[in-house]
This record gives structure tokens, C-alpha cells and sequence, in this order.
């Protein structure tokens, strides 16, 4: 008990050092540059501490379960010693923690919103088609992403090609997807990688790399990230050709 108290003070301190600076800032910018009172104080202070809590609460989770899951998982795959099956279960993790991502729900359904108000969308059917489906089309890519990344590490291929592969795919896509997509399909590579994503594929591939003979966890063990935020970009102008 005296333990997990321990490492839960720590977190709240770093969590209190991490987020001051944002604190720091706005009041700054409100109470010399603005030279006005903060509105509504109690509600934002209150507000301020339940996120420094939360943010507490969800660091000391990533590190109570998350992040030994995913090691956990990648070592008893490597044991198995069935590629398909290591294979299916890394698509399966980058489609399924990428359609639970919050900050992806947020943007497909903006972006629905707003191909309403441009015509794209006519009906309040196609309304939450077209947000359920570009939600899919980047967890469909993001779990191809992370199967690529596991490949990656098993032949011990280069990240260096893999991205600038990447990148040129985008390139190229960018000529050709509507403009009206090419925002949305960027800020969709980006939303991809948040909060549920990002700590069990990255645990996944340093518990991978950690497992395998040969493999370096610092220099094969990251890197997935980078490739699935990627690939999300290309899938949503293809999206947008479709549509």
C-alpha cells in the first residue's frame, strides 16, 4: 500500500511539473497582456485539478497495465513462435485501440459536420455514414501500420525506408485527393496516435525487440508510431477520391 501511494505522490508531481507550464502561460498572457481578471476562477481552478488528476490517473494506469500488457503479449507471441498468428494479433490491436481513440471520434465527426454544411452530405443517414466510415478507414490503415511495424522488426528492415516510402506516398496522394480532404487527412494521421494507441503498440514493439535475438529495443523497438501515422493520411484521400 505504502508503495502505490509512493508511485502515485511521484506521478502527481510530474504531472503537476508537466502541466504548470501551460498554467504558467495562460496566466500570464491573461492577467499582463490582457491585464484582465481570469473569468469565472473557481470553475477553471476546479477544472485544473481534475484534469492534473486525471492526467495523474491515466500515467500511473499507462504504467500499472498497459504498458506490461503489451511486452507481456509480445513475448508469449515470440514463444508461441506462430507468425500469423503475431500477424493477426497486431492488426487487430492497431484497428481496435484506433476506433476507441477519442480524439478520432472528435475529427470524423467535425468532419462530417462541415461536409454537410459544404453539400457533400445530404442526408442525416450519410451524416454518420461518412463519419463511420472515415473512422474505419483510418483504424484499417492504422492496423495495417502496425503489421507493417512487426514485420519490420522481424526482418529487421530500416525505418529509414519505410518512412521515406511513406512520405512519398503521401506526396503523390496529395495531387490527387480533392482539397476539400486533404486537411482532414492530415490531421487524421495525427489523431491516430494518441492516447489508447500510442502505449500499447509502443509497448508491443519494445517488448517485440526485446524478445527476438538480434533485435536492439532502442534502435527496432520504435518506430511503429512514426509508419501509423502515415499511412492513415494516404487511406483518407483515397476516402476522399471514393467518397
Amino acid at each position: 500500500m505504502k508503495r502505490i501511494f509512493t508511485t502515485f505522490a511521484r506521478n502527481l508531481l510530474d504531472s503537476t511539473k508537466d502541466l504548470a507550464p501551460i498554467v504558467l502561460v495562460i496566466a500570464f498572457f491573461q492577467l499582463a497582456v490582457l491585464q484582465q481578471p481570469i473569468p469565472d476562477f473557481a470553475n477553471i481552478a476546479l477544472g485544473t485539478g481534475f484534469v492534473l488528476l486525471g492526467l495523474t490517473l491515466f500515467i500511473y494506469g499507462l504504467n500499472l497495465g498497459l504498458f506490461p500488457i503489451g511486452e507481456a503479449l509480445a513475448f508469449a507471441f515470440v514463444k508461441k513462435g506462430s507468425l500469423v498468428w503475431l500477424l493477426i494479433f497486431a492488426f487487430a490491436l492497431g484497428f481496435g485501440t484506433t476506433v476507441a481513440e477519442p480524439a478520432l471520434i472528435a475529427v470524423a465527426n467535425e468532419a462530417a459536420n462541415v461536409a454537410q454544411l459544404g453539400g457533400i452530405i445530404k442526408t442525416e443517414a450519410d451524416l454518420n455514414t461518412y463519419a463511420q466510415t472515415l473512422r474505419y478507414t483510418v483504424a484499417l490503415s492504422v492496423g495495417f501500420s502496425v503489421l507493417l511495424g512487426v514485420l519490420r522488426i522481424i526482418k529487421g528492415w530500416p525505418l529509414t525506408y519505410l518512412i521515406m516510402g511513406g512520405y512519398i506516398l503521401v506526396i503523390i496522394a496529395t495531387f490527387f485527393a480533392p482539397e476539400n480532404i486533404i486537411g482532414i487527412a492530415y490531421d487524421s494521421g495525427g489523431v491516430t496516435t494518441s492516447t489508447i494507441t500510442v502505449p500499447l503498440v509502443t509497448a508491443l514493439g519494445v517488448g517485440l525487440a526485446s524478445s527476438i535475438r538480434g533485435r536492439n529495443p532502442m534502435i527496432d523497438g520504435f518506430g511503429m508510431i512514426a509508419i501509423a501515422s502515415l499511412l492513415p493520411i494516404v487511406a483518407v484521400m483515397i476516402f476522399g477520391m471514393l467518397w
